[in-house]
């Protein structure tokens, strides 16, 4: 036996709260309608956003207009409409229980008015004549216009909330929202006119600003709007009045206009008139002239102001008149990017917006909110007013439409703009919704559970828990797209050219690249057009960038070099999909790559090998230095994929390329110093020697070989130039041959290292091993325990100071170690005799090793106050006393002079002098290497070279002769401590 489900339980099922009440509703309904009608009205009615309010309405409705029923059962689009209307607005739904013949707005077709039809309608409704040129009502006919204007509201929600996608509708209702409010202002000005005597003395025209201009309207928005008057004109053409009876006409005018709008009578309201972005805001007349608007916009106006002015565009009034303002100001919105405070004034303002933000409101604004609606159209507009003073093409006033074109013209990638505009529609249908609701005018999400239920319901999705997620997701990538536009450092750079140079005649671009201090301005200029010349998305995003860059170029030590080395690095990587974004859309990833270009050969000679790696720049961790142990690991996984030596080892260099490269940008970038760079250069060595010995022993039966690390790679000091000092040991084995075959081992390693080819060399230098170069190039443990007891001269003793550990087989290589160390830490320090020894061997240095014709004060090793005198003091101190003082004991410069220090033997200030030659010579080293792609150890003598490494070094352009006497003060003083320490202290 079948179940016959009752009314009541059958409407709780279709979700009414109250469902007894409803099913009496219904019954009722049976007198005015058949089953078939009254069922068309039960289906649609659980759909809409709030049933029970729609159940309500519509109950209303049937009692007030008996006919309701038939008239939904002749049309099913109408009964959908309206009953969807009845549920998604309390407003609305309140307004046709009053008025329930205003159901007819919603009959028939809703589709877009035309603007003049809109006008020509709210123009008849309060009896003025639309094809006047100055339309007239009688002021009594307001309630009219509020009614027409309710009617025409109906007409548009109800397209609005039953579009099949009401994300795409929404541009279309906006649109007409617009169009609507420019009709009632029309409309409005008729009124005002049969309220003011006299008004025929004036011509006023009404300006649309903010989202009324841009045609983006809200459903209950204030209306922003600037006022202009003007004397009426007689046939004669001649003024009626002078200008200050017409203005005070039109402030009056305007006056009852806003009264119009804004009152709350029986019929309802319409919405505020705002005109306080006119001159001078509240604080300045109502209406202007249009000679008094020139000279406000001329000589006082602000940024924002102009920013204001994005959106202008004729409304209402007299339409010439209101034209004239808006060709007057829309040059000069064009400038203000012009202004160098511009790009941080915006910014600022969007900071102090959501700082102002109650605390209680922060984390529901729709609109203000971090991530909101204003972070999108602030992000849009600074773009368009920083690229559109060269690019017409971005002079649109809606938001809409300028990031499609934003997009279309590649200033914002398409992903990023797909994602903008998805969420900047999601919220302002947020927006929508929520205003509709009560026609009043918010902006903040519901915090409770049952309005959230009713506004996921009103956008067509199931439960709140989606709804909130769902907005909360979209601000959040709202507000990481508006953080990396808005605060670009590419736009800001782009803002501080002139608009009068950011499109040149070829001529007039040559005077501007020379003076920006490109040597060649004509091969500078092929370089630009072979970049932007096109119409390719490529080439658009070039246009872009090359503002920017060539300043960022003209900041660096070689303009020409960094343009030209960015045009081979775009043309091997400009079809890639992640080059041109990343430099367009990155934080500084452009900034960067500029520096680096303009400053480095050596870095540049990197990159081309595989521009590929010019995404490090990209990558927040991108340029810090990697462990020795992971790149080992990474090196033996790509050596290991080639069967043949050649291939393994050409695996082994590529790692070390980009590893140099990562080290030699960070370096430019001022992300390094110079300890944390030696260490790294150093452990990159290691890794490649160690990978290199694998490769060299294939095939090959040898013991183990231990790789001890010697001068600047031991003291983990090595510069860009350095080569690897080393010794090589392999373990005892009764094996003749071993020895034999370690060394074979050993000079496949050197030669594969040092081989020509598309990857820098490695030079292993061996010169420091027992009896130098006329020593065994490989020895056994045995052997070197046996030389160190009985042979080893003074100068070994110094040598081995730096003896680390530095590849191969660690615990082979730490037993030699701790062998030696009785050899560099004497018992006892030196004698007397050693002591002279090493004296002698630095005079000998310093008088055969320096170059011919060299200038020994711009030597930065063997010069006087440089490296090697700084070293040779610390090392006569270690010789001297690491035998009793444990703190010595170790191998680097700077934590030899630190412990120094705390040993007694030299007192701060002598430190300090030492430890500060030591490392401007070495960042010297370093620059010099990095700006020429070859190794030096004199400062240039050439004054655009010496500037060049002064700029890499962190002086300002022109302050080389400053970079010259501090390095000169610096010798000094590290030599006069030598003096002291070195040579005339007793042994």
């Amino acid at each position: 036996m079948s179940r016959i489900e009752s009314p009541s339980a059958r409407l709780a099922r279709l979700g009414f709260a109250d469902a007894v009440a409803a099913a009496a509703m219904v019954e009722a309904w049976e007198q005015h309608g058949t089953r078939e009608q009254i069922e068309l009205a039960l289906a649609e009615l659980p759909g809409t956003a709030d049933p029970d309010l729609a159940l309500a309405g519509f109950n209303r409705l049937v009692a007030a207009r008996p006919a309701l029923f038939a008239e939904l059962g002749a049309d099913a689009a109408f009964a959908r409409r309206l009953i969807a209307v009845l549920g998604a607005s309390v407003a609305l739904n309140q307004h046709l229980g009053t008025h329930a013949d205003d159901v007819t707005a919603v009959m028939g077709s809703v589709e877009r008015r035309p603007p003049e039809a809109l006008r020509a309608e709210l123009l008849l409704a309060v009896g003025a004549d639309p094809a006047s040129p100055v339309p007239v009502a009688e002021r009594s006919r307001s309630d009219d216009l509020r009614r027409a204007y309710r009617r025409a509201l109906l007409r548009i929600a109800a397209r609005d909330l039953t579009a099949p996608d009401p994300l795409l509708a929404l541009q279309d209702i906006a649109g007409e929202l617009a169009d609507l409010a420019d009709g009632t202002v029309e409309a409005a000005l008729a009124l005002a006119r049969g309220e003011v005597p006299g008004w025929e003395k004036c011509r006023i025209g009404i300006v649309a600003l903010g989202k009324t201009g841009a045609r983006e309207l809200n459903y209950v928005s204030d209306v922003d709007v600037l006022y202009l008057a003007e004397p009426a004109l007689d046939e004669a053409g001649e003024p009626v009045c002078d200008s200050g009876t017409a203005v005070a006409v039109a402030t009056r005018l305007a006056s009852a206009l806003t009264r119009v709008c804004s009152a709350h009578t029986g019929a309802g309201t319409i919405w505020q008139i705002d005109a306080a972005l006119r001159p001078e805001g509240k604080a300045g007349p109502l209406v202007r002239t249009l000679a008094s608007h020139r000279a406000y916009y001329e000589k006082w106006a602000k940024n924002w102001e102009f920013q204001a002015m994005l959106k202008a565009r004729p409304m209402a009034g007299d339409l010439a008149l209101a034209g004239a303002f808006v060709d007057m100001v829309w040059p000069m919105v064009w400038r203000v990017a012009d202004n160098d405070q511009f790009v941080g004034e915006v910014q600022a303002m969007r900071r102090r917006v959501i700082s102002l933000l109650p605390a209680r409101e922060a984390n529901t604004e729709i609109k203000l909110g971090a991530g909101g609606l204003r972070d999108v159209e602030f992000s849009v507009q600074l773009l368009q007013l920083v690229h559109g003073r060269s690019d017409e093409r971005l002079r649109l006033r809606g938001t809409f439409d300028a990031l499609s074109a934003l997009v279309d013209h590649g200033y914002v990638g398409r992903a990023d703009g797909y994602d903008l505009a998805t969420a900047y529609q999601l919220q302002r249908l947020l927006e929508h919704r929520i205003q509709l609701y009560r026609l009043r005018r918010t902006h903040l999400m519901p915090d409770d559970e049952a309005n959230q239920r009713w506004l996921a319901r009103a956008i067509g999705l199931p439960e709140p828990k989606e709804l909130m997620h769902l907005w909360r997701s979209t601000a959040r990538r709202v507000l990481t797209l508006h953080q990396r536009l808005f605060y670009s450092p590419l736009l800001e750079t782009v803002a501080r050219i002139p608009s009068s140079q950011v499109g040149l005649t070829p001529e007039a671009a040559q005077v501007r690249l020379r003076a920006l201090g490109y040597g060649d301005p004509k091969a500078a200029l092929r370089h630009i057009e072979a970049l932007s010349h096109g119409m390719t998305r490529q080439a658009e995003i070039q246009r872009q960038l090359l503002p920017a860059m060539l300043t960022w170029f003209a900041a660096g030590p070689n303009p020409d070099h960094g343009l030209l080395a960015f045009r081979q690095v775009s043309e091997e990587l400009g079809t890639t999909p992640w080059y041109l974004r990343a430099l367009r859309d990155g934080d500084v990833m452009a900034e960067h790559l500029a520096r680096i270009l303009a400053s480095s050969r050596y870095a540049v000679d990197l990159l081309m090998r595989a521009p590929q790696n010019a995404a490090l720049l990209g990558d927040p961790e991108g340029l810090r230095p990697r462990p020795g142990a992971e790149i080992l690991a990474e090196m033996l996984t790509a050596s290991r994929r080639h069967e043949s030596p050649d291939g393994a080892i050409g695996a082994v260099r590529a790692t070390r390329r980009r590893e140099l490269l990562r080290l030699a940008m960070a370096d430019l970038l001022g992300d390094l110093d110079v300890p944390t760079l030696g260490r790294a250069l150093s452990e990159l060595a290691g890794a490649t020697i160690d990978a290199a010995l694998e490769v060299a022993a294939r095939g090959v039966r040898v013991p183990p070989i231990a790789v001890i690390a010697m001068g600047r790679w031991g003291g983990c000091e090595l510069s860009y130039a350095s080569d690897a000092d080393a010794m090589f040991v392999v373990a005892d084995s009764e094996d003749p041959d071993a020895t034999s075959a370690a060394t074979t081992v050993v000079s496949r390693l050197r030669a594969l290292l040092a081989k020509p080819g598309p990857d820098p060399a490695l030079e292993v230098d061996i010169d420091l091993r027992p009896e130098g170069k006329g020593g065994a190039m490989v020895r056994s443990l045995a052997s070197y325990r046996a030389y160190y007891q009985r042979w080893s001269s003074t100068w070994e003793a110094q040598a081995l100071l730096r003896a680390s550990a530095g590849a191969g087989d660690w615990e082979l290589g730490a037993t030699l170690l701790a062998d030696i160390d009785r050899v560099r830490y004497p018992k006892g320090g030196l004698s007397h005799a050693q002591v002279q020894e090493i004296r002698k061997l630095k005079a000998r240095m310093e008088a055969e090793r320096l170059p011919r014709a060299a200038d020994p004060g711009r030597h930065v090793k063997l010069g006087p106050g440089g490296l090697t005198d700084v070293e040779w003091v610390v090392q006569l101190l270690q010789l001297h006393h690491a035998g009793g003082d444990s703190r010595l004991r170790t191998t680097g410069t700077l934590e030899a002079l630190d412990a120094t220090v705390l040993a007694g033997l030299l007192d701060d200030a002598d430190a300090e002098a030492l430890r500060a030659a030591w490392l401007l010579a070495s960042r010297i080293r370093n620059a010099i290497m990095l700006l020429r792609g070859r190794a030096t150890d004199s400062l240039p003598t050439d004054v655009r070279e010496l500037s060049a490494v002064a700029q890499i070094l962190g002086y300002a352009k022109g302050d080389s002769s400053q970079f010259t006497e501090d390095f000169r003060r610096g010798a000094r003083l590290a030599r006069q401590v030598m003096d002291r320490v070195f040579w005339d202290s007793a042994d």
